[in-house]
């Protein structure tokens, strides 16, 4: 009996430690998605700006661009041009997601928009 109890404690622990497991899976999935979705941006997006373009009017188009991604979307880009502000985006017509768009933002107009390949 006492071998029966254990194996049935056994049991539930594995059970309990497989469903946090999936939990946690699914947590990091969603937070995945929820990065991309903040970075994405259609291109038409891009084109329907202009450097000297009002900076509440640029970003009003825009996701917040604000994600863990963004490190890795600044790395092999063109240098940030001097006292700007700068976001990153990926290009959500781009199967292979290598399409990065950069806006630079300056005395609170787009000083800069940079399209360019993520190396």
């Amino acid at each position: 009996m006492a071998q029966r109890k254990g194996c049935l404690i056994g049991c539930g622990v594995v059970l309990v430690l497989g469903i946090a497991a999936v939990g946690a899976l699914l947590f990091g999935v969603g937070k995945v998605v929820d990065a991309a979705g903040k970075t994405m941006l259609d291109p038409g997006v891009y084109r329907s700006v202009s450097v000297g373009d009002p900076e509440g009017a640029v970003r009003a188009k825009m996701p917040s661009g604000e994600s863990f991604i963004k490190a890795a979307l600044k790395s092999g880009g063109p240098a940030e041009p001097e006292g700007s502000v700068c976001t990153w985006y990926m290009s959500d017509a781009d199967t292979e997601g290598e399409t990065v768009y950069r806006f630079c933002f300056k005395d609170g107009k787009l000083a800069e928009k940079v399209e360019y390949r993520m190396k």
